[in-house]
């Protein structure tokens, strides 16, 4: 199936598909008790399935040195149009005035502390109080729009074979709404969700999971500091839930300029690792194994890349040898070996062009690059 043809069929999967259609696709026929508006929904085809009763959610919050910006995550929750069971905030051993920034809340909200242990270690701290069917993630700098858990509800009716539920997003950088997280380089995925899963994470991070898996199957890995959402999909997925997306973008996620460079590479150091604890996943089938070799395989030319252009940047005498060595490297894109070349080349000119792109522009999470701001 080629992208397109997968965009268009992921626009109607869930979309109230006429009947004909809908059985010889052997999709479930839906049947909500009110209509949907102009929400599109996207998710696997399913079994047929009655529609599940309205759910409750328990948003966690794991806060660490937040407390400029956790009032404004909280505040969004106070708007929804659907109210959340409860709200769950958990301290991660932070230092800053966070305490201060929660008065304001704290009849509102479920509040638990731990020593600084990672974003999994609270998160499953969090999720071990909740009480909700599903645990809804909200990062402490980001926030929800009003009716983001209000279509989460109408998803998990129309689709109560769903473990994990996601929306679309606006990823805004400086104040500004730079893209929709989701387009056609980033799709969510519908057809075939174990392999895209060991390709890469589609599954936009404020996601809500059904408490039971989440709990059935040890929550979050806290070995796992970077990846730590994308390492539990694949896990579930593998294990057999399914997921499915609001096509529409009902939430804020902040792109930030903060060691940049550095947490790039620790990003793809923990995406390297994830896949490679998948590699002795039980429930990883042998003909998969090929899709996750490619992917390890993928990940590791692209931190080849990212030190390469922090060398040359740098000016070190490294450069050439580290382009060489890339361009050597199977699987490398016709375009990029160009690139490489090139590299190899004009090392100084290549250092200077590099400097000059990071004074005009920043890269952030998803390889985003953001203009700067011209004061």
């Amino acid at each position: 199936m080629t992208p397109s043809s997968r965009d268009g069929l992921a626009k109607w999967v869930i979309a109230r598909p006429k009947a004909r259609i809908a059985r010889r696709m052997g999709m479930a026929r839906l049947r909500p008790r009110r209509p949907v508006g102009d929400l599109r929904f996207l998710a696997p085809p399913g079994p047929h399935v009655d529609q599940g009763p309205a759910p409750t959610f328990s948003v966690i919050v794991a806060a660490y040195q937040v407390a400029d910006v956790i009032g404004d995550a909280l505040e969004s929750i106070r708007n929804q149009t659907l109210r959340p069971l409860e709200v769950i905030v958990c301290d991660d051993g932070s230092t800053d005035a966070l305490e201060d920034a929660l008065a304001p809340y704290r009849e509102e909200i479920v509040f638990a502390r731990t020593n600084h242990g990672g974003e999994a270690s609270a998160k499953n701290a969090a999720a071990a109080r909740a009480s909700g069917d599903f645990v809804v993630i909200l990062d402490a700098d980001d926030a929800f729009l009003p009716k983001r858990l209000e279509a989460l509800a109408e998803l998990a009716q129309l689709r109560p074979d769903l473990d994990i539920l996601t929306t679309d997003a606006y990823l805004v950088a400086d104040g500004r709404r730079v893209r929709r997280n989701y387009d056609r380089s980033w799709p969510f995925e519908v057809s075939d969700q174990r392999r895209a899963i060991l390709q890469r994470n589609f599954v936009f991070g404020h996601a809500a999971v059904r408490r039971e898996r989440l709990l059935e199957h040890g929550g979050f890995d806290e070995s796992v500091l970077w990846t730590t959402d994308w390492e539990l999909w694949l896990r579930l997925i593998l294990a057999g839930s399914r997921a499915g997306c609001v096509d529409e973008p009902l939430a804020l996620y902040r792109l930030r300029e903060s060691s940049l460079t550095a947490q790039r590479r620790d990003l793809l150091l923990g995406k390297l690792a994830t896949l490679e604890k998948a590699r002795s996943n039980p429930e990883l089938r042998e003909e998969e194994r090929p899709v996750l070799e490619h992917s390890l395989a993928a990940y590791r030319r692209e931190l080849g890349l990212i030190d390469l252009r922090d060398s040359l940047a740098a000016g070190s005498p490294d450069g050439r040898r580290q382009a060489l060595a890339l361009l050597r490297t199977p699987g490398q894109a016709l375009r990029l070996r160009f690139k490489l070349a090139a590299m190899a080349a004009a090392p100084t000119v290549a250092g200077r062009l590099f400097r000059r792109r990071a004074k005009g522009s920043w890269v952030g999470a998803g390889g985003i690059r953001v203009s700067r701001r011209r004061s």
